[in-house]
């Protein structure tokens, strides 16, 4: 089962289809796009039950909001709020679908368009942040092998990734590659003018099981004025079955 670094958070861990191998080759042969075909062939469960908090922090305080996220391969995910203002709220995600159901409400709200750069309650992470179905980062961009850099300590391939397309979120990714486990310790996105919008930094990878699964991430908005977005993975079981059909609007107001 493959892996895309960015739909862990909520994914959290974010499928590899046709590779285009680059021209840049790196320490031990590999080129940009096979550190990142790597890093997306991590080993991960085929399905996962996720129990964490995320942590808000702006000029007006801070805030924890408890979640359990379901995911089944790559495509599908679900997001529940556990906590007490928010429980009950939901994020469905099929493919790049995303489904917002609203229990007070008892509605479920499809976000497409411009509702999809909405912040998911406050924090720094956008619905936008979720549509990366099950393409792979190849499919969506062009890797370049930058060199090495040393990050918290642990060394790490840092590769440019240029959009192949300008309806994608983020024009401009740079990514730091873990050379021991190829898993991304800093991710930095920019807009079409070069101006950085986000920065996600993976402060604690732990092993849980024969997974790695990073514990801590925190990501941060730099259109917003000292406002941050820490992740923490509590918990995770593997190999669960959610039931045929968990996953789809029938079950999602349940």
């Amino acid at each position: 089962m493959k892996q895309k670094p960015l739909s862990i958070l909520v994914i959290l861990l974010t499928a590899l289809p046709l590779v285009f191998l680059s021209a840049q080759t790196g320490a031990g042969g590999l080129t940009a796009d096979q550190i990142i075909t790597r890093m997306e062939n991590v080993s991960s469960p085929d399905t996962a039950v996720l129990k964490g908090r995320m942590i808000t922090t702006d000029r007006f305080g801070s805030k924890e909001i408890a979640f359990t996220s379901w995911a089944e391969g790559d495509n599908k995910s679900l997001l529940e709020f556990t906590s007490v203002e928010e429980e009950g709220q939901k994020i469905l995600r099929i493919g790049d679908d995303l489904y917002v159901y609203y229990p007070d409400a008892q509605r479920t709200i499809r976000m497409q368009g411009s509702a999809l750069r909405e912040s998911i309650m406050g924090s720094d992470f956008s619905y936008e942040d979720m549509t990366t179905g099950d393409r792979g980062i190849l499919a969506d961009y062009q890797a370049e092998l930058l060199g090495s850099e040393t990050i918290d300590g642990f060394d790490c391939y840092r590769i440019k990734l240029t959009a192949k397309s300008r309806d994608l979120p983020y024009y401009l990714k740079e990514i730091w590659v873990d050379k021991e486990i190829f898993v991304y310790r800093k991710m930095q996105m920019f807009a079409l003018s070069g101006r950085l919008l986000k920065e996600v930094l993976v402060r604690n990878i732990r092993k849980m099981g024969v997974y790695q699964v990073p514990v801590e991430t925190l990501m941060t908005d730099k259109m917003k004025k000292n406002s941050s977005t820490a992740f923490f993975i509590d918990g995770m079981e593997t190999d669960v079955n959610p039931g045929r059909n968990f996953f789809s609007l029938r079950e999602l107001s349940r």
